[in-house]
């Protein structure tokens, strides 16, 4: 492991030594991915890892001078069934210590991003994030203490990510329920990195426009069941419950004991619901007509232009539609990819300013950059309803706007 109990020019010292014991092949460039690959998010991160495989292959396996080996690491074990700080930890230094890796594709959760990036900013490593929404992993002032510097040993940048933080998902979805004419909320999170900083974005909005807020609790996700929690919710009569978790951290669930226990509310869950494998967890009829689902973004079948031919031939290559996060694997790949094309040099650090300093992307998002923090500039929040036990569209929430935009 990393000594981190020394100071940054020791740790700097023993980065070189690492580095340094292993040639770098002046004709190969390497992209690895790290993202949860066993348990219960494998789907979505199939998803991703798809639309990563399609862009290297759509590259014609060469970048400049370059050829590409991708890499699909994985940060989850099958013990714990969903991703570990040791195997993140793990995935983030064999990339750091291999001179061929110039770009790091992760992570999909927040928490692990938290784990990574120190150790890549180490060796000044591009790590382009297709599912990190966490505000403080980038933005000053809206995260913990200490947040991001934390994250930046050196004092520099090496991070971005190519879909919108939780800063513009939590507000705006308390907005949609203003809207919706909710009046009381109660509000439950995960107690994680992710779910945890979206519903205090969520209730902090929530106070703010005058939906009162019934109590905020943090579940025990390694409970099996939530009736005693759901029989307290009942009792509060909430016009909408919010879940800020994932399908990982029983969203699923939740959907369940809240219709077992005859709460008749409206239920929200984030972007990190939005995967069937939520729907065939909480069972669809549990959410027909009364879960609505946010996620940074259009949904794949609302795409545009490339967005759309994307799309397409991921459904002529694997027979079915990308789930949600797809388009953003192959998203944050094009990003690595035009970064070292652009810098046509392997050094990490040209690389990585090559990708900070994109300001018109056009791409299958549209048409974005990224701002000063390496957070993207698409502003976007779209909101789905279950019907059916599939996602359907329901319209759009753009940051720029005060009021929903109708499809």
């Amino acid at each position: 492991m990393i000594p981190w109990k020394y100071p940054l020019r020791t740790l700097a010292a023993w980065l070189l030594i690492v580095l340094g014991c292993r040639p770098a092949d002046p004709t190969l460039v390497k992209i690895v991915s790290s993202l949860p690959r066993t348990g219960s998010a494998k789907q979505q991160s199939d998803t991703i890892v798809r639309g990563i495989r399609m862009a290297v292959e759509e590259a014609e396996g060469k970048v400049g001078p370059f050829r590409i080996e991708y890499l699909d690491l994985d940060d989850s074990t099958a013990a714990a069934g969903q991703w570990t700080s040791e195997a993140e930890a793990a995935n983030a230094r064999r990339a750091l210590q291999d001179p061929d890796v110039v770009a790091y594709i992760g992570t999909f959760n927040s928490g692990a991003a938290k784990v990574s990036m120190p150790i890549l900013n180490l060796g000044d490593l591009l790590m382009v994030s297709p599912a990190n929404t966490a505000v403080g992993l980038t933005k000053p002032g809206l995260g913990a203490p200490g947040e991001p510097g934390v994250y930046r040993p050196t004092g520099r940048l090496n991070y971005v990510r190519v879909v919108p933080a939780d800063d513009l998902q939590g507000p705006l979805s308390a907005d949609w329920a203003k809207q919706r004419g909710v009046k009381r909320v109660s509000i439950l999170d995960d107690n994680e990195v992710y779910g945890k900083g979206l519903a205090d974005l969520f209730d902090e909005r929530c106070r703010e426009i005058g939906i009162e807020v019934l109590g905020h609790d943090s579940i025990d996700a390694k409970a099996q069941e939530f009736k005693s929690l759901m029989a307290s919710v009942k009792a509060a009569n909430p016009d909408l419950v919010y879940f800020g978790g994932t399908t990982q951290s029983k969203g699923g669930q939740l959907a369940k004991d809240m219709v077992s226990a005859g709460i008749t509310a409206l239920f929200m869950v984030p972007d990190g619901c939005r995967e069937q494998v939520f729907i065939e967890s909480a069972g669809a009829a549990n959410l027909e007509g009364r879960c609505f689902v946010t996620f940074g973004g259009l949904p794949p079948e609302k795409l545009t232009g490339k967005g759309s031919e994307f799309v397409e031939r991921y459904r002529k290559k694997y027979g079915e539609l990308p789930e949600a996060y797809a388009v953003y694997g192959y998203e944050a790949a094009c990003v690595a990819l035009r970064a070292i094309r652009e810098a046509g040099t392997k050094d990490r650090r040209a690389i990585t300013d090559k990708a900070l300093a994109i300001r018109d992307f056009d791409g299958a998002l549209g048409r974005w950059g990224f701002d000063a923090n390496g957070d993207t500039t698409m502003r976007t929040l779209t909101v789905s309803g279950v019907k059916n036990g599939e996602f359907v569209f329901e319209e759009v929430l753009d940051a720029g706007d005060e009021e929903a935009v109708a499809p």
